[in-house]
Formats: structure tokens, sequence, C-alpha cells
């Protein structure tokens, strides 16, 4: 009789820890999909220049230049990041219907992916250590690093 007990309390554990590394990738999706649908589904969005103006504490303002017709905005905003400084040039594209702007290209999609980097690296942590997968964990591991690195070092 114990060892079903014991056998029903392996499966649960593995399934519960299934769960939390789902939870986390979903969680991780979910918040970069808020800004990378703009950047990457930018079909018919306004595009333009954001020149850096001033930063605060959380965001970064300034002029923006459309490429196209559309009008220009004397006060956009955008996420700070590392690169932004004062008199900086970023490419970015504005989500409808406001003045926040996104990174337009390649860096404002590793930027946007980034949250998925960091779940991918704690599923990692759940993967190897509760459901003992190790070759899934350190490929985890690796592909959430990699966003990371690449993020950093495309901003």
């Amino acid at each position: 009789m114990a060892s079903k007990r014991t056998q029903a309390l392996l499966y649960a554990r593995r399934a519960a820890m299934a769960a939390i590394a789902l939870l986390l990738l979903v969680a991780g999706v979910r918040s970069s999909w808020g800004t990378a649908q703009h950047v990457m589904l930018s079909k018919g969005r306004e595009h333009g220049t954001l020149t850096v103006a001033s930063c605060g504490g959380e965001t970064c303002t300034g002029p923006y230049t459309p490429e196209g017709r559309t009008a220009d905005h004397p006060r956009v905003t955008i996420e700070k990041s590392i690169a932004a400084k004062k008199g900086a040039r970023l490419p970015v594209v504005l989500k409808p219907g406001t003045t926040e702007a996104v990174r337009a290209g390649a860096p404002g999609i590793l930027h946007a992916w980034a949250p998925l980097g960091g779940a991918l690296l704690l599923a990692a942590l759940v993967v190897a250590g509760g459901l003992r997968l190790t070759r899934l964990a350190w490929g985890a591991a690796l592909a959430g690093g990699a966003l990371l690195g690449a993020a950093f070092l495309a901003l």
C-alpha cells in the first residue's frame, strides 16, 4: 500500500511542477505580447523617429517625427532603456490611439520579448529541480539567457 501512495505522490509532484513551469511560460508570453504585438505586427501603425528630450524614472519623452503623412506629435513617451540618452534618435512605432511609443526593428522585438527570457530562466529551474529533466532545463536556460543577452546587446 505504501508504494502506491508513494507513486501517487510522485505523480502529483511532477504534475504540480509541470503546471508551475507552464504557468511561468504563459505569464512570460502574456507579459511580452503586450509590447511585442505593436512591434511585430506594425503594418498599418504609425512609424517614425523619437528624439529623446528628457528622461524620468521610468520613461523618456521627446518629439516624434513620422515617416509617412501622419501628424507630428510634440511629446511622445517611451519606456526608459539603457541606451536612451538625451538627444538619441530612436526608430519607434506608436501604439494605436496613444502617444506611447515602442522601439521598432530587431532591438524592439528583443526588448519586447525580454520578459519571456526571464520566464524561461525561471522555468528552467523548476524543470531541473522539480521534474528532473536536465536536458530540457539546460535548453530552456540557454534560450532564456540568449534572449536576455541579445536584448541587452541590441539596446
